[in-house]
């Protein structure tokens, strides 16, 4: 496999994702989609150590900042990005894997929300997803699903 060209990387918000969901969900150690289970998505919602995440405006736009930021510091390529209430999009070029460069984006938005929110909270669910981009047509489409398709 060729040189990816840029990475397509989408995280959750912590407790608006969970296994059993009804939109679909992944579990590590099986390929594909699974369908939703209610008593699996019930058992999740009771593990969880506290209240589901959904970002605020202000919050978004602190998501949004950072990440830019981020990239700036770091010589990233910012393709795309897109802060939802409840999950983030990023299309992005940089040298690092990308497990490397979404754990830095969530590490440094986590910061700079706790600062702005006072408190110390989970704000993201254990990893994402990290798609690798290997050409242009595919940057392009995942460009346009960004910016246009949420």
């Amino acid at each position: 496999m060729s040189e990816p060209i840029a990475y397509h990387i989408t995280w959750t918000t912590y407790g608006t994702w969970l296994p059993g969901d009804a939109r679909g969900w992944v579990k590590k150690t099986e390929a594909g989609i699974h369908a939703g289970r209610e008593s699996l998505k019930a058992s999740a919602e009771r593990g969880i150590a506290q209240a589901a995440v959904t970002l605020s405006d202000a919050q978004r736009q602190t998501v949004e900042e950072t990440i830019h930021r981020h990239c700036h510091i770091r010589g990233w390529e910012i393709h795309a990005l897109n802060v939802r209430t409840n999950h983030v999009h990023v299309i992005v070029s940089a040298p690092e894997v990308p497990e490397k460069v979404m754990g830095e984006f969530k590490a440094w938005c986590s910061r700079k929300l706790n600062e702005m929110a006072g408190v110390n909270q989970k704000w993201w669910t254990h990893h994402g997803s990290t798609k690798w981009i290997n050409d242009g047509a595919y940057l392009e489409n995942a460009i346009r699903y960004v910016v246009e398709g949420q």
